[in-house]
């Protein structure tokens, strides 16, 4: 069984070249011009680290909307939005809600739907990643040795951290000395 690395290398060396390989090679760069590791990128788009890795390598074609969770994410936009687009050779047209600017075509506005699941999901491990946009808090429940399932995922920018750690920091004393079980918000600064 060959590694991931060396089934890349047997794909680029094949005659019969993957049609993703190119589409990879172009998402890498990009990953690596904004300087961010496959884990970063994978828990910001929300999928597997080894999943990203076959995409850049050019094993897999990512879905299409994973490939606008990425192109969104690294910001890109112009020809090269479309390039990558046209890269992954899918069936329908790069939709309207990217353009040269980032902004909706034609003046149409901008709709997004947010699902808010209200149920309490208890973790047990953290996984923290900083970077200059902020703060992404990835939250997981241990499901045997070692695997861990995803539980949620936050982020917030350094400033929300900070004011973050002081509520919890005020609710663990108020709960410690008080009793306080519920606790209203602080109040504002």
């Amino acid at each position: 069984m060959r590694s991931l690395a060396e089934e890349a290398y047997y794909i680029i060396m094949r005659e019969d070249k993957t049609p993703y390989v190119n589409l990879g090679r172009h998402l890498r760069y990009v990953r690596e011009q904004s300087k961010e590791s496959l884990s970063e990128v994978s828990g910001a788009v929300e999928i597997d680290e080894q999943q990203l890795e076959r995409i850049e390598a050019g094993l897999e074609r990512p879905s299409e909307d994973i490939l606008l969770l990425l192109i969104s994410h690294f910001g890109v936009r112009d020809r090269e939005a479309v390039q990558l687009w046209e890269l992954g050779n899918y069936d329908t047209d790069l939709p309207e809600v990217i353009n040269t600017e980032g902004q909706p075509l034609a003046g149409k506005p901008m709709i997004m739907l947010l699902a808010v699941d209200m149920r309490t999901m208890y973790s047990d491990g953290l996984d923290i990643n900083v970077n200059q946009a902020g703060i992404n808090l990835n939250f997981t429940q241990s499901m045997g040795q070692s695997q861990a399932n995803p539980v949620a995922r936050v982020g917030m920018s350094h400033q929300q951290a900070e004011k973050v750690i002081r509520a919890m920091q005020q609710a663990l004393l108020r709960a410690k000395y008080l009793g306080d079980t519920k606790l209203l918000p602080p109040p504002a600064l």
